[in-house]
């Protein structure tokens, strides 16, 4: 496996604590994503049409019409919309501009002076816009840019956009704190589903992602042979999870036949679900913003890729998915059942996978 490089940005810091509440380290939290090391001048990494054929989603250009996925980030991506572009003409889907009224991107109240640019933040907002669309190619995307990356901040944009879309997606989180379910309601909104990363560093939990409100996707790895078709699907190493030191699991989760397994003893079990993550299969992002001096085409994993693909494998279903659904019947999942985070991957759910990855273009 290659040597990644872990994402070096401005980290949150609590703000605006309602009484009672417990602030977290300064250094609590980061954008979730991971990288292989060198931009290069073309796309290396997995392709949509391959991330599809490798989960069995759509490859309609038309998925997800009709539904609004937004994507809460901090800071500034002054290219968003145009690395936007040249991500689709390079694969073939459909423009996704402000002008046909695809894409949007809004400061953390729905205004448009925006914040400060921040170049880790910029390569996070990328990678989540325009796997959003590569999943969900019809649906429309709204980017929400939080003034600076403090809580306070985070969670201003986060009721503008639970208040604007469908489906929500945060590539972002940090260790639990005793303070973390006085946040839990900017999670919370009727007919609307919330998507968390689960981190990049293995076991312990974290939040948002430990949120019962949320749906928590941790990460895998794909394998292929050499003509390209995927062997097996595994726990990624590094693919956040664990047992939850201040939430409880949802009534869905507790209930579910194997949840007992992870011995988490009613407390909130992270992931959910997951998909790919590991940047050993790491998707094509492509980013004009300078990061570590470099732009163009980068290779990207980490828990950031595989929420904001579910959120749009969600907006293609067209349904509510929350932890009834997901503990219920309706998704087909690939259960993985090999690889390790700090607890193995096992038969039925478990700290490494949850319940698996999403397969099939049902329902």
């Amino acid at each position: 496996m290659r040597r990644v490089l872990s994402v070096l940005a401005a980290c949150l810091v609590l703000a605006a604590l309602p009484s009672g509440a417990s602030a977290a380290p300064a250094d609590w939290a980061h954008p979730d994503f991971k990288i292989r090391p060198l931009a290069t001048t073309g796309p290396t990494g997995l392709s949509p049409a391959q991330i599809a054929s490798a989960y069995g989603f759509s490859t309609s250009a038309s998925a997800g019409a009709g539904k609004t996925i937004a994507i809460v980030d901090a800071y500034n991506d002054p290219t968003a919309e145009a690395d936007l572009g040249v991500f689709s003409s390079q694969f073939g889907l459909p423009a996704c501009t402000t002008a046909n009224g695809c894409f949007k991107k809004v400061n953390q109240t729905g205004g448009t002076s925006l914040p400060r640019t921040n170049a880790g933040w910029a390569l996070e907002i990328s990678l989540d816009i325009q796997w959003a669309h590569a999943v969900a190619p019809g649906a429309k995307i709204l980017l929400v840019e939080a003034t600076s990356a403090s809580t306070s901040n985070l969670m201003t944009a986060e009721d503008y956009a639970r208040g604007q879309a469908q489906y929500v997606t945060n590539s972002w989180g940090g260790s639990e704190f005793s303070g973390e379910k006085s946040y839990d309601s900017h999670f919370k909104q009727t007919g609307v589903s919330f998507f968390v990363s689960a981190g990049d560093a293995g076991l312990p939990a974290e939040w948002p992602s430990a949120s019962p409100n949320v749906i928590s996707v941790g990460g895998t790895t794909l394998h292929f042979n050499s003509s390209g078709a995927v062997t097996s699907e595994t726990g990624w190493s590094s693919g956040g999870g664990g047992c939850s030191a201040y939430e409880t699991a949802t009534t869905a989760q507790a209930a579910f036949g194997t949840y007992s397994q992870v011995n988490c003893a009613g407390k909130r079990a992270t992931p959910d679900v997951s998909l790919d993550a590991d940047p050993a299969s790491g998707v094509s992002v492509y980013d004009s913003t300078r990061y570590n001096n470099q732009v163009g085409w980068w290779v990207v994993g980490g828990t950031s890729a595989s929420s904001p693909m579910w959120a749009a494998r969600s907006a293609v279903a067209g349904v509510v998915v929350d932890a009834t659904l997901v503990y219920g019947s309706s998704i087909s999942y690939r259960d993985i059942t090999s690889g390790n985070n700090g607890a193995s991957c096992r038969v039925g759910f478990d700290l490494c996978s949850g319940r698996g990855s999403w397969i099939g273009a049902t329902p």
